[in-house]
């Protein structure tokens, strides 16, 4: 299962860093050269110590002599010791290039690979069903796509790049020193299998911690979102000391966690740091006994010195990778959440059909997961054209059913179907079904924009003339027209600017933009007085008279010039009719209708 879990991880980052890979590789080149320069200065400051200025005999035919011959033998390098010096700095150079070139690389191959990101998450979430929506916190949803995005261009920019130079060090400095002295290598190694046994160990701790943060920081993050988005509820309540309390106690949560975090990497670290020093330790000691007994020559300890650092650094860059790898692991895992998430899809060969014909719904039964049945056998035909009024309790199945009709929620093949023009909508391209029936929904939503954005979401193509016809047809083109601004009026965050009609009636406006063959408004009139009801239902009728409408409304009036009346009750179709029957047929239609026309003194008598 691990191994699995593991392979996923690899692909699911291999499927990011397409269009980074190349720049990545570059970057993973520019660190092989910086190794090679890290490998070369002790080398050259050795030969200086010990053959140029001690004048110590080279090993016959190494490369190290080929050079030294090369430049002029020792004794023309030690009186021109400068060339010596412009070795070093040669190198240096070079090294200062290739870290110019890893930079420089690395970071156009991680702000890539952010990109990528958040390009895939944001086109797979934007297709997601409605349902997974409605069961993930959009707080926890934009943590993921933010803080897990973080932390993973961190490992693989910051870790994974390094990997290569790490392994040459690792190689090179462990054959110079063996080249140098074996027995000193072997006192420096000793150590290692402890530094690395003990990283793997904390590797899976690490890891569990890091996991509970990020799963507190995503419940903190949806918090801080549902409060900002819902302040005005709380303050019309005066819960802002409940709200207050209760992030408080998740951000206690969150800080001891990251505390309890805090010290398991700090027992990580200085124990690490402790086991280093005392290897870097045991060579500086055995090093000095190595060279006074001459078993070891000055400038070579210099270099074993400098390789023994080459070798210690990435031992201990193997906790950092460990420490990233976990966090990483975690983050890859949240963002995979997403990304595995299955899309909507289509059925094989989808159609497109007119959608201008009948609308029946075929012994529908549904229900929410997890919930209990919410509509039962739901069975009635609507006629092209006609206008059709949903009227129904709360939680009595009359969203649902438009929720169905739109497939933002799918009907599962054994409950029942849904036509239009006798086409079973299962069978009808998501886009094409969409695109031809116009819904506005019971929650109204606003973006951050003008209202001229706004209205015209649904189509890049509309004119101010296209939008201002909608709005005059929704009553809303004079209420804008009133503001400083007009259609350029900005709207706050979920239109907060507004008032509940004005919102409501530039929802039905941004449908109306569309022209679509069926018109669903759930309860989207309930904010607007009963005059601009009947003005928007009159101004629809003139308009659209050839469209099919659905409406769903607690407003005897609004459902007054309906066709045909579908009454619902705890999921089932009570009463069917015109209004002039259901108005006589002594049924719940009747009763409302009586309430509804009563005077306060008699409801309350």
């Amino acid at each position: 299962m691990q191994k699995e879990t593991k392979k996923g991880k690899a692909r699911l980052l291999w499927r990011f860093l397409r269009g980074s890979k190349g720049l990545f590789m570059l970057s993973i080149l520019m660190t092989a050269f910086m190794a090679l320069a890290d490998m070369l200065t002790p080398q050259i400051i050795r030969v200086a110590v010990d053959n140029v200025i001690s004048g110590k005999p080279m090993e016959a035919g190494s490369l190290a002599e080929r050079l030294v011959l090369w430049a002029g033998g020792a004794e023309y390098l030690k009186a021109h010791m400068w060339l010596m010096a412009g070795a070093v700095l040669v190198v240096a150079v070079m090294k200062v290039l290739s870290q110019y070139g890893f930079t420089l690389s690395n970071t156009g191959a991680s702000e890539t690979l952010v990109k990528t990101m958040r390009d895939q998450l944001y086109t797979h979430i934007g297709r997601l069903p409605f349902l997974w929506h409605m069961k993930n916190h959009t707080g926890d949803i934009i943590q993921r796509c933010t803080s897990d995005i973080d932390t993973t261009r961190n490992f693989v920019a910051g870790q994974l790049t390094q990997l290569l130079r790490i392994v040459i060090l690792v190689v090179m400095s462990m054959v110079f020193m063996l080249g140098m002295n074996p027995w000193l290598t072997l006192i420096a190694l000793l150590p290692m299998p402890f530094i690395v046994l003990y990283s793997v160990k904390f590797h899976n701790k690490i890891g569990e911690g890091f996991k509970d943060c990020d799963e507190a920081e995503g419940r903190l993050s949806a918090m801080a979102q549902e409060n900002l988005t819902g302040v005005r509820v709380v303050r019309a309540f005066g819960r802002e000391k409940y709200e207050r309390d209760r992030f408080e106690k998740h951000n206690e949560e969150y800080t001891s966690l990251w505390v309890r975090m805090g010290g398991v990497m700090s027992r990580f670290w200085s124990t690490s740091d402790v086991l280093s020093g005392l290897q870097i330790m045991l060579v500086v000691v055995f090093g000095v006994v190595f060279c006074l007994n001459d078993r070891m020559h000055e400038g070579e300890y210099i270099a074993f010195l400098a390789y023994n650092g080459q070798l210690v650094w990435p031992i201990r860059m193997l906790g950092r990778m460990i420490s990233e790898m976990s966090k990483a692991g975690v983050a890859v895992d949240r963002i995979g959440y997403i990304m595995d998430s299955p899309a909507e899809t289509d059925a094989e060969n989808p159609l497109t059909p007119d959608m201008t014909g009948d609308i029946a719904f075929e012994h529908v039964n549904f229900a929410y997961d997890g919930c209990p049945q919410m509509l039962h056998d739901i069975h009635f035909t609507m006629k092209a054209g006609t206008t059709l009024g949903i009227l129904g309790g709360t939680g009595s199945g009359k969203s649902t059913l438009m929720l169905l009709l739109d497939r933002l929620y799918d009907l599962p093949a054994e409950n029942g179907r849904i036509t239009i023009g006798g086409v079973d909508i299962a069978q009808i391209s998501r886009e094409h079904l969409r695109k031809n029936i116009g819904i506005v929904l019971q929650e109204t939503f606003l973006f951050s924009r003008t209202l001229q954005e706004n209205l015209s979401i649904t189509d890049d193509g509309l004119t101010l003339t296209d939008i201002r016809e909608a709005a005059r047809a929704a009553c809303l083109d004079d209420t804008i027209e009133g503001f400083s601004k007009g259609y350029d009026t900005f709207v706050g965050e979920r239109g907060v600017t507004l008032s509940g009609g004005q919102k409501q009636r530039a929802a039905i406006a941004r449908m109306l933009t569309q022209h679509t063959p069926i018109m669903i408004f759930d309860d989207s009139l309930s904010a607007v007085d009963a005059e601009t009801d009947a003005k928007i239902r009159a101004a629809l009728e003139k308009r659209f008279g050839s469209a099919s409408i659905i409406l769903i409304s607690h407003r005897i009036s609004t459902l007054s010039k309906a066709d045909q009346v579908i009454v619902l009750d705890r999921g089932r179709i009570a009463e069917m009719g015109t209004p002039e029957e259901l108005a006589h047929a002594g049924g719940l239609y009747q009763r409302i209708s009586e309430i509804q026309s009563m005077t306060a003194e008699e409801v309350e008598a």
